[in-house]
């Protein structure tokens, strides 16, 4: 029997993966069936089940994809030194998340997924775990960013890092949320907002 390479058995995963992306996408988690992920993908049962166990296993590896690419679009954003300031740091990860979102998926498809995604961490253990992992990763991240900011003299240095970082990713996920429900969240709108709220003159109204 021939050897089935290793970019074979990514490709087929990739290929279960991003199906059932689309049907959560389309139907919700618990409105989707395994036997809906099988028409989907034009698969077999046995080759579907030979990557993952169920539905279950699918939704996890799409929290992690998921959850994944919010963190890595935050780090590539932040990559930059001197470090961009906060709206063009926060537009940036919204166009990288968005950018390709592959799947043969719409952005605001793929939004919808987010929120599915951070919604079915109320009910499973197993998602909550994986999330909250990844928000720990992106706090520390984003609060040693904003250490930089105070470093440079953008940021007076009474704030508490942990609290702006955690505000721009609350920002992130504000825009996820929009875009997800409404479909007209755009990048430059989320730049333009925050660069009127930084240009604020604070003792005008002190």
């Amino acid at each position: 029997m021939a050897r089935v390479s290793q970019e074979h058995l990514d490709a087929r995963r990739r290929q279960i993966i991003d199906g059932a992306a689309r049907c959560f996408a389309r139907d919700g988690f618990h409105g989707t069936s395994m036997q809906g992920v099988l028409k989907e993908v034009g698969l077999s049962a046995g080759a579907v089940y030979r990557y993952f166990s169920g539905k279950e296993d699918l939704i996890a590896a799409i929290a992690d994809e998921a959850v994944g690419g919010v963190r890595r679009a935050f780090e590539e954003a932040a990559r930059v030194s001197p470090p961009p300031p906060p709206d063009v740091l926060i537009g940036r990860v919204a166009r990288s998340l968005f950018e390709n979102t592959g799947r043969g998926m719409s952005r605001q498809a793929y939004a919808g997924l987010i929120v599915q995604v951070w919604s079915e961490t109320l009910r499973s253990e197993r998602l909550a775990a994986t999330l909250v992992e990844a928000f720990g990763g992106l706090r520390a991240a984003w609060t040693e960013l904003v250490d930089v900011y105070r470093d440079i003299g953008l940021l007076d240095s009474d704030v508490s890092a942990d609290h702006v970082a955690r505000t721009l990713i609350a920002t992130a996920q504000g825009f996820i949320a929009q875009l997800a429900m409404f479909g007209d969240a755009e990048p430059e709108v989320l730049e333009n907002g925050l660069r009127g709220l930084m240009s604020m003159d604070l003792q005008k109204i002190s």
